[in-house]
């Protein structure tokens, strides 16, 4: 075989494993879990350790209720990347449903830790909390004893022995009142707190922390990591030393009461932007603008020392005034704030800052159509985005500005892009955004045909939706485009 042969030959089997993976997706949106898992399998032959085939795989496992055979799948994409969120997901997720709650709310807490954001994984600590408590109680006054080992190996199941929980009464020790420390710890981590008191007490049982993964992980070790976790978090949050009396008393005295900093800088902050942020999410910019410019202010009045990221802080501060005063519909003012954003975050040299500001700053110059200077600013952005969800709404919006700008090929070609990276995510929304974006296109190209393609897979996927206003728009699209063929 030829070079050339073996390229072409190649690309050919990249082609099939992608329809194939495609095809998956969609057979699982629409409920056919048996042709799905086909599908999916198929794929696995072509590439034996894709991660993303695994994770389609077992999520058609759990929905037909074989959860030992989504748990293989889920650790099989795990194989070659322990932090793949996806794969985490679906095997904690997996392990609850067998009623392996313990082990499931580990790696619901090993997920979050990699995926904060992400709110599948607190929905999934709560739920494997809440069942753990109804099979044994709670975990603050109970013991959990084991008779014999834990594991989840196959062959070791019908040798596992039951949980029982042995109450114990309260006791003087119990009733006494929490060291400072922990007083400390308990107002940093917040609703975190019970988190790490869960963990903690599943450590403490040694007979359970002894248990294994089938993939050999120690149960110890991986509760162990969350605590880590948990406890960077807090050495984060106390980083500033508390003040003695005395230098409090004359720092009182040296300011007005009403605009006295708060003792702890970093907890300040993170309530602040979390403050600032609910305030614009409800509708309220001004709201969300004074309390920005607030904080704003208070931060400039400290010092390295009290805050040893204030340039990035004060950025993400200019990042909030700039979207605050962009729903306001104060445009001039908003790029200001973003290109301070973009200032602070290319001096500390932070990748999402200067990713966050750059979409910013694109925003603001398409919605006053210098549609040019948009698509400059986004695409400086591309090399910086990992999210494939990301890198498909950033492609299609480059593409909408070139199609405003009347450089159709340009568009088609970033509208291609959008609907590659949406197919990857099985992102059906995005599909028909980018199918829609190369149909017109290619209508302005004068690709008749190929419109008409673009616009029959758009509505296509609309239907699927069951998106009528969607169905409406494209179908009329669709009929004017095939009326100029006939022309």
């Amino acid at each position: 075989m030829s070079d050339t042969d073996a390229v072409h030959g190649g690309q050919k089997q990249k082609d099939v494993f992608s329809t194939l993976l495609a095809v998956g997706d969609c057979l699982f949106l629409k409920g056919v879990y048996n042709k799905a898992i086909d599908s999916y399998t198929t794929a696995l032959s072509i590439r034996p350790d894709d991660k993303t085939c695994f994770v389609g795989r077992a999520k058609c496992f759990m929905k037909m209720g074989q959860f030992e055979n989504a748990l293989k799948d889920a650790e099989a994409s795990l194989k070659e990347d322990k932090t793949y969120f996806k794969g985490l997901y679906q095997k904690a997720e997996a392990l609850y449903y067998m009623g392996k709650f313990e082990f499931a709310l580990v790696f619901y807490h090993r997920g979050q830790k990699l995926r904060p954001l992400m709110q599948e994984f607190k929905l999934g600590i709560q739920k494997a909390e809440g069942a753990i408590e109804n099979s044994v109680g709670s975990p603050s006054s109970v013991k959990l004893e084991i008779k014999g080992g834990l594991t989840l190996l196959p062959e070791d199941e019908k040798r596992e022995q039951p949980i029982t929980a042995t109450q114990h009464p309260t006791t003087k020790q119990q009733n006494q009142k929490i060291p400072k420390c922990e007083k400390t710890t308990k107002q940093l981590l917040g609703e975190f707190h019970s988190d790490k008191k869960f963990l903690e007490n599943l450590l403490h049982n040694e007979d359970l922390a002894k248990g294994k993964t089938k993939g050999g992980e120690r149960l110890q070790d991986v509760i162990q990591s969350c605590l880590s976790s948990l406890d960077t978090c807090t050495k984060f949050l106390s980083q500033k030393k508390p003040i003695s009396a005395a230098e409090g008393q004359r720092k009182q005295k040296c300011s007005k009461p009403h605009r006295s900093p708060p003792c702890e800088p970093a907890l300040f902050l993170l309530k602040s932007l979390d403050e600032i942020d609910t305030e614009l999410t409800s509708g309220n910019a001004e709201g969300s603008l004074r309390k920005a410019e607030e904080v704003m202010k208070t931060l400039q009045g400290w010092s390295e020392r009290d805050v040893p990221n204030k340039k990035e802080v004060l950025g993400c501060l200019h990042s909030c005034v700039g979207n605050a005063l962009m729903d306001l519909g104060d445009l001039d003012k908003a790029l200001e704030h973003h290109q301070k954003d973009l200032e602070l975050a290319s001096q500390c040299k932070l990748t999402q800052a200067m990713s966050r500001a750059l979409d910013n700053i694109g925003q603001v110059y398409a919605q006053t159509g210098q549609y040019t200077q948009a698509i400059e600013c986004w695409e400086k952005k591309v090399p910086l985005v990992s999210d494939v969800l990301e890198k498909t709404w950033l492609f299609h919006n480059i593409g909408w500005c070139y199609l405003e700008l009347k450089q159709h090929q340009e568009a088609r070609d970033y509208g291609i892009r959008s609907g590659a990276a949406a197919e990857e995510i099985a992102d059906v929304k995005w599909q028909i955004n980018a199918n829609v974006l190369v149909a017109q296109s290619e209508l302005k190209l004068e690709n008749f045909e190929s419109c008409i393609s673009y616009f029959e897979r758009a509505l296509s996927k609309a239907r699927l939706q069951d998106d009528h206003c969607a169905v409406n728009a494209i179908q009329k699209a669709l009929d004017e485009a095939k009326q100029h063929l006939q022309q």
